[in-house]
C-alpha cells in the first residue's frame, strides 16, 4: 500500500510539473497562406506578423501545415494552409497540443478577402460577427435549374432554395462570434488609418456604390467561407441571400474567404473540451479585390486577372490586416492583467 501511494504521489508530481511547463498563450494570430519564406520576400498573410510582432521563436509543428512561431510576449502565430480542411486540421492539432495552455488565449483570424462593393472598398477591414459556410449544400447545375428558382444552390437537407424552417444552429452552416468582443475590437480600431494608392482609387471609381468609392475604412461585416473561389455579380447576389438565410436576416455578407468555418468548427469542438474559449475569437478580413468585375467587364475576364499577389488591393489589404489586428493584439498583451480573466 505504501509503495502504491508513493507511485501515485510521484505521478501527481510529474503531472503538476508538466502542467507548469506548458506554454501560456495570450493571443493566437491565425493566417492562412504565405507565398514563400516567413520573412524577407514577397509577403503572404503571415509575413508581416512574423516580422513586426517579432515571432522569432520557431516551434516544430509536424502535425500541422507549418511550424509555429512565438514571441516573448505570449503571441503565437499559426499558418493553417488554404481551405477549410487544412484550417480545421491545423487548428485542431494546435488545440490538442499538450505543449500549450490555450485556455485564456484570444484568437485573431487575420486574412485577405474579396469584398462586396455594396458595403466596402478595396483595402477596407471588416470585423465579422457571423461566419457562414458556403460549402454545405445541395447543388443543381445551372443548365438544369427550374425556371422558378433563383439559384441552383439549396441548403443541406432542404429541397428548394432558402426553404424554411432553416436548419437549427450547430449544423455547421453558421457561427456567431461573441458580439461584445466584436464590438470592442471594432470600436478600438475604427479610426485606424489604412493605406490607399492610385490603383485602388482608379478601380473603385468605376463602381456606383458610395461604399465602394470610399477610401479604405474599418467596418463590421460578415464573412462567407467557402473553399470554392467564386466570382461574379450573380454569385454576389447568392452570397448575400445565403448569409441572410443562415443568420435569419441578422447577418450582412461583406467579405468572402475560404477557411473560417473550418477554423470555427475546430475551435467550437475545442471549447466544448475546455481547451479554448470560443468567446475569445475574432475574425478580421481585409479587402484585396472586389468579388465581381468592374462595370463593363465579364466575370470571366475579371477572374482571369484575379491571381494571388496580383489583386489590385493585395499589398494594402495585407498591411490593413496587420495595422488593424495589431491594435487589438497590442491592447490584449500590454493590458493582460485586465483581459486575462475578463468575462465578455
Amino acid at each position: 500500500m505504501r509503495h502504491t501511494l508513493a507511485l501515485v504521489a510521484s505521478f501527481l508530481a510529474l503531472h503538476a510539473e508538466a502542467q507548469q511547463k506548458r506554454i501560456a498563450v495570450k493571443v493566437v494570430v491565425v493566417a492562412m497562406f504565405e507565398r514563400g519564406a516567413d520573412t524577407g520576400d514577397q509577403p503572404g498573410e503571415y509575413q508581416y506578423w512574423v516580422e513586426r510582432e517579432k515571432l522569432d521563436r520557431v516551434i516544430p509543428f509536424p502535425q500541422g501545415y507549418h511550424d509555429l512561431r512565438m514571441n516573448r510576449d505570449g503571441v503565437l502565430g499559426i499558418l493553417t494552409g488554404v481551405g477549410t480542411a487544412k484550417a480545421a486540421a491545423s487548428i485542431m492539432a494546435l488545440g490538442l497540443d499538450p505543449r500549450f495552455d490555450l485556455t485564456k488565449a484570444y484568437w485573431l483570424v487575420a486574412g485577405i478577402a474579396g469584398v462586396d462593393p455594396a458595403d466596402a472598398s478595396l483595402g477596407s477591414a471588416a470585423w465579422a460577427e457571423y461566419i457562414v459556410d458556403g460549402d454545405l449544400a445541395h447543388e443543381i447545375d445551372a443548365r438544369e435549374i427550374p425556371a422558378d428558382w433563383k439559384t441552383g444552390y439549396v441548403p443541406l437537407r432542404k429541397s428548394v432554395p432558402y426553404e424554411q424552417p432553416r436548419i437549427t444552429p450547430d449544423a455547421g452552416e453558421c457561427y456567431r462570434l461573441n458580439p461584445s468582443l466584436v464590438d470592442w475590437a471594432f470600436h478600438l480600431t475604427e479610426h485606424v488609418a489604412l493605406p490607399d494608392d492610385d490603383k485602388m482609387r482608379t478601380e473603385r471609381e468605376m463602381f456606383a456604390s458610395p461604399n465602394a468609392r470610399r477610401p479604405p475604412f474599418v467596418l463590421k461585416g460578415d464573412t462567407l467561407s467557402a473553399s470554392t473561389f467564386w466570382h461574379g455579380k450573380l454569385l454576389n447576389e447568392w452570397a448575400n441571400d445565403w448569409v441572410k438565410y443562415h443568420t435569419d436576416g441578422k447577418g450582412n455578407y461583406v467579405t468572402t474567404a475560404m477557411e473560417d468555418t473550418g477554423t470555427l468548427q475546430s475551435l467550437t469542438f475545442l471549447s466544448k473540451a475546455g481547451r479554448v474559449d470560443i468567446n475569445r475569437v475574432l475574425v478580421l478580413r481585409t479587402a484585396s479585390d472586389f468579388d465581381q468585375p468592374t462595370p463593363g467587364h465579364t466575370a470571366a475576364e475579371s477572374l482571369a486577372q484575379n491571381k494571388i499577389g496580383q489583386y489590385t488591393g493585395y499589398y494594402p489589404a495585407l498591411e490593413a490586416a496587420w495595422r488593424v489586428g495589431h491594435v487589438v493584439v497590442n491592447k490584449l498583451v500590454t493590458e493582460w492583467t485586465q483581459y486575462r480573466d475578463k468575462k465578455w
